[in-house]
């Protein structure tokens, strides 16, 4: 579907693709307090709300609230029926081609049906883990004999060579870091398989300054396996020094969407 900028045209705000309920829901307000609605074809149904077809935009505060209330309607729907395909922040149904924004929304879902049924039973009872391990660089090369050297001889140099050794010092932290990190994802990654669905990696995320990044993924799992997979990344941070964990969620799985991927985050239909 091609997106539609007329504003104030009545367009839809997308926030998730669920199996068609049985008996209606009440399903409460979404962002800006707008009343939640579902618009339903070919056994499968968006959860909307009547809107412009304009962006939501306004000050950082308020798009962050908006973000929070968005996520707040797909956890609540997600919760009622235990399975859905969340939509990101501002996707929009604009009207187009001498349809209104709800037809085009049926035409859309009509023709996905399928794909959307199958990855909504696919994902049926399932969470998403988000799971961040990085290796602390000075504690990585305490075994390095160059930068142990360099290090305990920077307090013998001037101050301005001590600047320029403290560079280098830093860059020989960084590899002898990275290359403990690659050694370390293959085997954090294979502990944390036994226990998942699916794993998607996370290639955007840059960890902190000083930091090398061990793995960085989103975890499919079922309900039951949370509890394992942090004591796998507890396992992990005891047996290797300078290893720091982030471990959170349980979320619904909006790294696993598949057939929900002309969705994005700020797209139209």
């Amino acid at each position: 579907m091609e997106a539609v900028t007329e504003v104030g045209a009545a367009g839809l705000y997308l926030y998730a693709i669920v199996p068609e309920p049985e008996a209606p829901r009440a399903l409460g307000a979404g962002v800006g307090g707008a009343p939640l609605r579902l618009v339903s074809a070919g056994g499968v149904a968006a959860v909307v709300h009547d809107g412009p077809t304009a962006p939501l935009t306004g000050p950082d505060e308020e798009v962050t609230e908006w973000i929070l209330q968005h996520s707040a309607v797909v956890e609540r729907v997600w919760a009622l029926g235990g399975t859905v395909l969340p939509a990101g922040f501002n996707v929009l149904v604009a009207p187009g081609d001498g349809e209104s924004a709800e037809e085009r929304l049926r035409g859309w879902l009509t023709a996905s049906a399928g794909a959307f049924a199958a990855r909504l039973r696919a994902l049926s009872g399932l969470v998403e883990l988000r799971v961040e391990i990085d290796l602390d660089q000075r504690v990585a090369a305490r075994s390095d004999p160059e930068a142990t050297q360099l290090r305990d001889s920077l307090g013998e140099r001037p101050p301005g060579v001590r600047r320029l050794l403290e560079r280098k010092l830093d860059e020989l932290e960084r590899d002898a870091a990275e290359r403990r990190a690659d050694e370390l994802y293959r085997d954090a990654r294979r502990r944390l398989a036994e226990h998942s669905v699916d794993l998607a990696e996370n290639r955007r995320a840059h960890p902190p300054r000083g930091f090398a990044t061990v793995l960085n993924v989103a975890v499919l799992a079922e309900r039951d396996a949370v509890e394992p997979i942090g004591s796998v990344l507890a396992d992990l941070r005891e047996e290797q020094p300078g290893v720091r964990v982030s471990f959170i969620g349980p979320w619904p799985p909006y790294s696993f969407t598949g057939a929900l991927d002309v969705a994005e985050a700020g797209g139209s239909l």
